[in-house]
């Protein structure tokens, strides 16, 4: 005899809030803190890494626009193609990893990913970790040299400026490389799969 009381769901009967069909193994009721809770290491690695690129990167664009001491003299960035193309990567990062973060926040959020497919998902991820991560290394290694240079022949706040804007980039190159590791693990699994 069942102690359970009357109106009660059998043990063996799916959750109320279970989905019908098979579907996503994450209901859509759960919050997002339990939505965490239930995602893999891998996910949440991600997610986090995105979060540190997006900060780094931010900050590699904040230090670079504002590297402005004397307009249109040698210690204005925007006088530096180097300079431009390292702020110009670093908009692109910001870019990437802000959509990044808002499609795992949503994906968090709904319990749905806004790429249709697991494997077109992975795709997606692992090439463009790869792409950005390139770009910010190409945009920090271009602008290293001139700084390094300019460093030389006298050590002003518009020298340091630039230094801290190309480590920060550097930090989100790291951040958005590890990613590439990451997705590349994740991509490696839909083969398999």
């Amino acid at each position: 005899m069942s102690s359970a009381p009357a109106g009660a769901a059998p043990h063996d009967a799916p959750a109320p809030d279970a989905p019908a069909g098979g579907g996503s193994s994450v209901p859509a009721s759960r919050s997002i803190g339990e939505r965490w809770k239930m995602e893999g290491l891998p996910a949440r690695a991600r997610l986090l890494l995105r979060a540190a690129a997006w900060l780094f990167s931010f900050l590699a664009l904040l230090v670079m626009a504002t590297d402005v001491h004397g307009r249109g003299g040698p210690n204005d960035f925007s006088t530096y193609p180097e300079y431009n193309y390292c702020l110009g990567v670093s908009i692109i990062a910001l870019l990437y990893a802000t959509a990044q973060l808002l499609r795992d926040l949503h994906r968090l959020s709904s319990g749905r990913d806004l790429v249709a497919g697991r494997k077109v998902a992975a795709i997606v991820d692992f090439t463009g970790d790869q792409v950005v991560a390139y770009f910010l290394i190409s945009g920090l290694s271009a602008a290293a040299p001139v700084t390094d240079y300019m460093r030389q022949g006298a050590d002003n706040l518009f020298n340091d400026s630039a230094a801290g804007a190309i480590s920060m980039a550097f930090f989100a190159f790291v951040a958005i490389g590890l990613s590439a590791l990451v997705s590349g693990y994740n991509l490696s699994l839909e083969a398999l799969v």
